[in-house]
């Protein structure tokens, strides 16, 4: 079924490919708009060649990784802390609700007034964006414990802390785990966007200066390479959920079928 499936899927890309090669060959759209795939893979293998390109590659990722480990560090410890504290779920939800619609790019004005094109303007955006991701399926995952497996552990002895290790977590842990691997595709999106539009070194920047030197292919070549480290991001968090939920139902399940 695996293989069927990659083959599948392999079928699916070799005809966009094609597709892509044969729509500005016929005329269809214009070749300087949109070069033939085959242009674009030169370009592709010329960007891998370039060590600037893996300079730039280097600090996108940096930018993501930052944010991300922040963003999740504190969503995770924030969510658990509201969730458990008497009256401050309530207390909070109000503002939650206010500050989570306000879009990241909104903040880029504030990011290069604060910190004007660096990595921590980047890292700005990033968290913003991603801490939402993890904070409300943190919150969402403590709400879902069983309050008698609760009530079970408090009428043993169990104290705060036990209760979060032996009791909160298990149950969140598959929500925050969603949560995080959210987090890291909406981490890549703002750290590539922050480099776009603010100028900050990275992947972004690089698209920019190819888009304004009107260097087509490399422009499109630059977006494949965001489009596969999304891939292997969404790829590689899945893989540690699995890992990190293999006693869990739902993965089990998963692996059976």
């Amino acid at each position: 079924m695996r293989l069927q499936n990659a083959a599948l899927g392999a079928a699916g890309l070799a005809a966009f490919l094609a597709l892509g090669e044969a729509l500005p060959r016929i005329g269809l759209v214009k070749e300087a708009y949109f070069p033939p795939t085959s242009r674009i893979a030169r370009a592709f293998a010329d960007e891998l060649a370039d060590g600037t390109f893996w300079t730039a590659l280097g600090d996108t990722l940096t930018g993501w990784a930052l944010g991300l480990a922040i963003a999740a560090s504190a969503g995770i410890v924030i969510g658990v802390i509201v969730s458990v504290v008497p009256y401050l779920r309530e207390a909070t939800a109000s503002t939650i609700e206010f500050l989570r619609p306000i879009p990241s790019v909104a903040l880029i004005p504030l990011a290069v007034l604060l910190y004007g094109s660096e990595l921590r303007s980047v890292l700005l955006l990033v968290v913003y964006a991603s801490f939402w991701q993890v904070l409300i399926q943190t919150l969402y995952g403590v709400q879902d414990v069983d309050p008698v497996a609760d009530e079970t552990a408090r009428s043993y002895g169990l104290g705060t802390w036990a209760r979060i290790r032996h009791v909160l977590w298990p149950t969140a842990l598959p929500y925050v785990m969603t949560g995080v691997r959210l987090a890291a595709a909406v981490a890549l999106i703002l750290a590539i966007t922050g480099e776009l539009v603010m100028g900050a070194p990275g992947l972004g920047a690089r698209i920019a200066v190819a888009q304004n030197s009107q260097a087509v292919p490399e422009m499109y070549a630059l977006i494949v390479v965001t489009g596969i480290l999304g891939l292997l991001i969404n790829v590689g968090a899945r893989t540690v959920e699995r890992r990190a939920l293999a006693w869990h139902q739902s993965v089990r399940g998963e692996v059976a079928v």
